[in-house]
């Protein structure tokens, strides 16, 4: 839904791009400092609890994820290991938000036990098990378009791409953490999981649709 902005995106952050290259930083330096950015301020935010300025300082490392990419372009173009690190990480840092959450969401179960309130924290309960699920559809998605494109086929198509999941994640993250209760927070989680499944489905079907067309392989034994 958002990849149309990766154009106009890039070119606003082109001077920054260059900014970094002149302090000698390489593509892949940059992949692996906003990679390991991502992870310590995701834990950070778990572990406080104070998802407000974590939303925020995720946001700001997420709207740079694509720095590496223009400093690769600046400094010749990139390369395969490039794009094999960046993907890789990726998939580090899509972990670390989903885990600081879950980190999120036990610690409000805990408050919520201690202060001897009635009944289970079902809102809670119901987060963490969607924040399991999405964990498990990002990473079967960014699977399928790796698996598929070793077969030769391409399955780059979904309703919901790493940038939409991470905005759905991050707005009820900062919608949480500005006072609303934390069911907007699992809500958020739980549409992730729709849209994550349907986009699963979609390159699942896509590759299908795909191989049915691919011519079949001579018979060997044909004559």
């Amino acid at each position: 839904m958002f990849e149309h902005l990766r154009g106009p995106w890039k070119r606003a952050i082109a001077p920054i791009a260059r900014g970094i290259v002149r302090l000698g930083i390489s593509a892949n330096g940059v992949t692996v400092i906003g990679a390991v950015g991502t992870v310590v301020v995701a834990f950070a935010t778990g572990l406080s609890g104070w998802l407000l300025p974590g939303a925020i300082g995720l946001a700001i490392l997420v709207a740079f994820d694509s720095l590496d990419g223009s400093v690769a372009s600046i400094t010749g173009g990139g390369t395969q290991f490039g794009a094999f690190l960046d993907s890789t990480l990726d998939r580090v840092a899509d972990w670390a938000v989903l885990a600081a959450i879950i980190i999120s969401m036990r610690k409000h179960e805990l408050d919520w036990i201690a202060a001897r309130r009635p009944g289970p924290d079902l809102w809670a309960q119901i987060g963490m098990a969607a924040a399991l699920f999405a964990i498990m559809t990002s990473f079967v998605t960014s699977y399928a378009r790796a698996r598929a494109e070793a077969e030769g086929y391409e399955a780059k198509n979904g309703i919901a791409t790493r940038s939409d999941r991470l905005v759905i994640i991050l707005v009820g993250m900062a919608l949480t953490g500005a006072g609303l209760p934390l069911a907007c927070l699992t809500c958020s989680l739980l549409l992730l999981d729709v849209l994550g499944l349907i986009t699963v489905c979609q390159r699942i079907g896509k590759v299908r649709g795909d191989m049915s067309l691919a011519p079949k392989p001579a018979d060997p034994n044909h004559e």
